[in-house]
């Protein structure tokens, strides 16, 4: 029904990671080939494309679903309906951003402090441009096919490029100016394809896997007996979604509790919970959270 395009290249890893775990697992016969299967009734096509090219090729209905990052999306002016922010990158889950940065040794520390005719490299040439008129900024602008960091400052006076710590801008010896855009990955629909009810319905029903995986991320099922006598206390530790799920044991003296943590505060929150008379603490992974 549904002819989908993921992204190759530092995106790849993790956006076939996301699906595995949505239980859309991406099958192809190496990691090379640029078909794949999906095996869910939903879905009748996949391919895996540079992220550069995926806009387009949705926005002209080359495909009805992709996965890119809104930096492509922008960069290429393309017409199309954003059915949901994907909170991860190629190494964590913060969003990336395009940066202008500098030489360490330039002087200026603001935008309006860089002189006209400032040389720029970039791979994002209309979205600099952009930039610089919103900015005011005369600049001359150069596409990049890589390496652009390393450029500045024989080739370039600044760059316009992708980060998502600013390690690697640090280590070439540039300083960040000022932040041009900040990007998410993005599951993106052709507008046709997306007006249509049934394909609509598709989509969306992959989108809640998708999303309910990346909200389970992080996060662990707590099941817990407590006396009641001491249930108050068990509960003022506990956070949850909403709220804990509390429940009669037999006999009526005691109860089970059952919540969502972060897995980040387990090591604290058990102990604690065992302090204030909790027994049966059972920790259990979560594979979705749907709403």
């Amino acid at each position: 029904m549904l002819s989908l395009v993921l992204p190759k290249g530092s995106l790849e890893v993790a956006t076939l990671a996301l699906f595995q775990d949505a239980d859309l697992a991406v099958v192809r016969s190496s990691d090379v080939d640029y078909r794949a299967t999906i095996s869910d009734p939903r879905v009748s096509d996949v391919r895996i494309l540079r992220p550069q090219e995926i806009p387009g090729y949705v926005a002209e209905g080359r495909f009805d679903l992709g996965v890119t990052g809104r930096d492509w999306i922008e960069e290429t002016s393309s017409d199309v309906v954003t059915l949901a922010e994907l909170p991860y990158s190629k190494v964590s889950d913060a969003p990336v951003r395009i940066v202008l940065a500098v030489g360490e040794r330039t002087s200026a520390r603001e935008v309006s402090e860089l002189p006209a005719g400032l040389r720029i490299h970039t791979e994002y040439p209309e979205l600099t441009r952009r930039y610089c008129e919103r900015s005011g900024l005369n600049a001359v602008i150069s596409l990049s096919y890589g390496a652009t960091e390393a450029k500045v400052p024989d080739i370039a006076d600044a760059v316009v490029e992708i980060t998502e710590t600013g390690r690697a801008l640090r280590a070439a010896g540039l300083r960040i100016i000022d932040t041009v855009l900040t990007s998410n990955t993005e599951l993106i629909a052709n507008p046709t394809a997306y007006a249509d009810p049934v394909k609509r319905e598709a989509m969306e029903q992959l989108k809640i896997l998708l999303m309910g995986t990346l909200e389970a991320r992080g996060q662990v099922l707590l099941k817990l007996n407590v006396d009641r006598s001491r249930l108050a206390e068990v509960v003022a530790l506990l956070p949850a979604l909403d709220a804990p799920t509390v429940s009669d044991l037999a006999g009526g003296d005691a109860c089970a509790v059952e919540t969502v943590v972060n897995k980040s505060d387990i090591n604290v929150l058990i102990p604690a919970l065992k302090d204030k008379g909790a027994t049966g603490i059972i920790e259990l992974a979560i594979s979705k959270i749907i709403h």
